[in-house]
This record gives structure tokens, sequence and C-alpha cells, in this order.
């Protein structure tokens, strides 16, 4: 028994040692990796740290090759193709001095061209509104008559669509804080305050909510929906004074259509189920339990999980088995590779459904993949509070998820596309730091719903965002909104005229 608990003490000991050495090697690559600070001499840290003696004995290495793909290094365009497209407002000819002098004595033979780019910083204008009152000139009993006032989105306000636009898509497009923007307001021409932005923020996303509501429609009466949430602090003045709490984004979308995301002040699962309640079809995520629990308890849901993430797992464990893990990542690359050449093929989902299920190369891939993470978690090749040994953990328990690719054809084998439409949201809460208020979340949550839909869509957010402020007041309840979705809507051929 003493030599069975000092054999079990040891084990423990390995593995939190190997745990322990993971997290330094993580520490250090954010500390002293490429890029994070050029001022800091490697070798000096890795003194410091006790790594190098200060006479360094030669050691034995061995190198490692793979495979991957190159991608071809793109030439760097010329200016005259960068700036093609921007019209010319100012057109400079320059005369040589002997010509202006006795100009009867030259003639022109060709010329030269060249240009040079500036800019016209932002300023505010005011648009005057004028209408005039007129009576009748033969009967005096009747009262003047005057045209209506035209329907503006701030009714009684002097906020144009334009103005809401540009500031809303300043905080959620180019990250600015508000209080940066009253700084920066005053050399538009005119200060504008904090509140007063906010206020009109607040009011973009009232305007935009309908909009909003049927874009999550559209999504869950699909068929396919990609899911994730991000954490972001929020500050609420009525819990207490000075610190912040955790609240959600939470995110849906498919392939090629609008981008939703929903405000929620936990992660709990009930907040996914309030959310996609009555989906069916597939839901596809990462491995937090939220979604497997949905998928569980609603028959019609098939989940599907993310080989990204399965893959980063393996990707971030390469310093404890450099062998082991580009053999993994060889055979993921292996997957991709396959899904590649039908995307070339550009083959219809049924047909991508029957080729993942009887392509022999795929389904041999899948099965090396299993069964290398059985082996190393089954033999003690690995330890499993390793990173290394926390990637096959992961591979094996989202297996069923993972492997549920085979059976659709719709599906990708990532959820990077809703990742990377989050990623605005995480850059803008490192300027904004947090949301001032809860009830403040659910305006940032339509209007990232919108700029995001956007920009997947090849749609400028400024010339939707104006054009739709402009519509929507003068629209009723009833009237259909399909034509104002961000994946329907085109721009108007007369601006000008569209927003009269």
């Amino acid at each position: 028994m003493p030599a069975l608990a000092a054999h079990n003490e040891i084990t423990l000991l390995k593995q939190e040692n190997v745990a322990l050495r993971a997290q330094v090697d993580w520490l250090k690559r954010q500390l002293f990796g490429p890029g994070k600070s050029e001022t800091l001499d490697r070798l000096q840290t890795a003194l410091a740290l006790g790594e190098v003696p200060s006479n360094p004995v030669p050691v034995k290495t061995e190198t490692v090759s793979y495979e991957r793909a190159v991608t071809p290094k793109q030439k760097r365009p010329l200016p005259a193709e960068t700036f093609k497209d921007l019209p010319i407002a100012e057109t400079i000819e320059i005369i040589p001095d002997e010509v202006k002098a006795e100009p009867e004595l030259f003639e022109k033979i060709s010329e030269e061209r060249t240009f040079e780019v500036d800019v016209v910083p932002p300023k505010l204008f005011k648009r005057e509104i004028v209408r005039p009152k007129y009576r009748h000139k033969l009967n005096r009993t009747l009262p003047p008559v005057i045209a209506p006032a035209p329907t503006r989105p701030v009714a009684g306000g002097y906020a144009s669509a334009g103005l809401l636009a540009w500031i809303a898509l300043s905080k959620y497009v180019d990250h600015l804080p508000l209080y940066r923007l009253e700084k920066m307001s005053a050399r538009w021409g005119a200060s504008l305050s904090r509140q007063t932005m906010a206020d009109w923020i607040r009011i973009t996303a009232d305007w935009f909510e309908p909009i909003y509501q049927t874009m999550l429609k559209r999504l869950l009466a699909g068929s396919y929906l990609q899911a994730d949430e991000t954490p972001v602090r929020c500050n609420d003045p009525d819990e207490k004074k000075g610190g912040t709490s955790e609240g959600w984004l939470w995110v849906i979308s498919r392939p090629d259509d609008d981008v939703v995301f929903d405000w929620r002040l936990s992660r709990r699962h009930g907040e996914l189920t309030s959310l996609i309640n009555g989906y069916t079809g597939i839901l596809q995520s990462d491995g937090y339990g939220a979604y497997e629990a949905y998928a569980n308890a609603h028959p019609g849901v098939t989940w599907v999980g993310c080989w990204a993430h399965a893959r980063r797992k393996f990707f971030e464990a390469q310093s404890e088995n450099p062998r082991v893990v580009r053999a993994v990542l060889r055979l993921i690359a292996r997957l991709y590779k396959r899904e590649r050449a039908w995307d070339e093929q550009q083959i219809n989902a049924p047909e991508r459904a029957r080729q993942r299920a009887s392509d022999q190369g795929h389904a041999r891939t899948l099965g090396a993949l299993k069964k290398l993470a059985q082996r190393l978690l089954e033999r003690g090749q690995v330890l499993p509070r390793s990173e290394l040994g926390k990637a096959c953990t992961y591979l094996l328990n989202q297996w069923t998820p993972l492997s549920a690719h085979l059976q659709h054809g719709e599906t990708r084998l990532d959820n990077n596309l809703v990742e990377n439409a989050i990623r605005p949201s995480a850059i803008g809460k490192k300027n904004w730091l947090f949301i001032g208020h809860p009830d403040a979340g659910q305006r940032s949550a339509i209007i990232y719903s919108i700029v995001v839909s956007c920009q997947r869509h090849g749609k400028d957010p400024l010339a939707y965002m104006k054009d739709v402020l402009t519509r929507l007041p003068t629209m009723s309840n009833q009237d259909d909104l399909s034509a104002l979705l961000p994946v329907n809507w085109t721009p108007a051929q007369n601006p000008r005229s569209a927003a009269s």
C-alpha cells in the first residue's frame, strides 16, 4: 500500500509539473513572444528565469518537418490601382513660365498627368428647411396653408439620419467611445455632448429594432444556425457604484445570411433556450454545455461541433510533443483540403452530404484521429492534465458533434464565420471598456447586428443606415420590412430623391 500511494503521488506530481510548465510556456509566449516587445533581449529574459546557464552547453536537437499549403504572395498594388475609384475633386494645370511669358510662341504637343490624395475632415453643417406659409387670395376666411414638416428620426430634434448613422458607426465600427467623439466634435464645427449622443444611440436602436426582430425570426425559421457568445463588462449604477459585472453578447447566424446579436446578463443555459426557443434544425457551436443541453432537450435539433476549436487545442500543445501534434494537424488539414476542393467544384448541399458520407479518405482520416487520441490517453503516452492530454480529451468528448458533419452537406467544418462576426465587439470593448447600463446592452446588440450584417453582405453601413433611418419614419407598423433587411437592401439610385 505505501508503494502504491507513493506511485500515485508521483504520478499526480508529474501531471502538475507538466501542467505548470505548459502554463509558464504560455505566459512567456505572451510576455516575450514576437511582437510583444521590441526592447526585450530574449536571452537576458531567459537567463533571468534560470533557463539558460551563463555558459550555455550545446544540447541535442532534432528537426521535425511537416507539409502545409503555401499561398502565393500577393503583389503590392500600385497607387494608381489603389485609388482608381476616387473622384477627382480638383484639377490643377501647371503652365511653364516660358509659355506664360510668350504663349504665342508655343503649341501643346502632349501632357503628363499625376495625382495626390487629400482628405476632407468631418464637418458639421446645417440643412435649412423652409416651409412657406400661404393664404387664399379670394377667401380670406380660410386658414393659411403650409406643407407638413418632414418626418425625421428625432422628433422635434435637430439630428439628421446621416448624423445619427455617423455617430453610431463611429462607436460600433470605428470603436470610438462617446467621450472621445465629444472631444473630436469641437473640430467638426460645434460641440456635441456625450449625453446627447447617448440619446441618439438609443433612438437609432429603437428605429432598427423592428428590422432586428425580422432578422431574428428569419434565422430561427431556417434549418442551420451557428452560435457563439462573448463576455462584455457592464456597469450597473443601480446595483453598485464604481464596479462592473459581466454580461454576455450571444450571437447567432448562418453562412451568407444576417448576423444577430442578443444581450443577456448571464451565460446560463436558459439564456440560449429563451433566445432560440422553438428552433429546429442544425445547431453548430463550440463545446460549451448549453448547446448540447438544448440539443438533448429538443429532438428536432442536431448538434454539430467546431473543428477549429479542436485544432486550436492541439496547436497550443505543440511545445509538449511536436511530432504527435503535427501528425494530428496534418490529419485535420486533410479534412479541410477535401472541403476546399468541394467548394471549388461548387457542389450543392445534398451532393456534399453524399460526398462526405461516401468518401473513404474522409472516413479514414476521422478514424485515424480518433484512434490516435484514444491511444495516447489509454497507453499513458500523455498525461490527462497536460495541454496535449486536454486536447485529446476534448476531441473524444466532442466526437459525436464533430463527426456529425458526415450526415449533413450544408454545414461548415468550423464556427469561424460567427467568431469573425464577434470580432468588432471584441475590439470595441477594449476601447469603451464596458456598457454603461444593462439596458444599453440590447441597444448595442441591435446596432452590432445591423452593421456586422451589412459588412458581411458587402453593403456600406453608413449608406444603409442613413437610407433606412430616412425611410422608417415614413412607414407604418403594417409595412413589409423585408426590403430593408441588410441581406436584401440595395442603395437608392438617387439618394437625394429618396431622402425627399
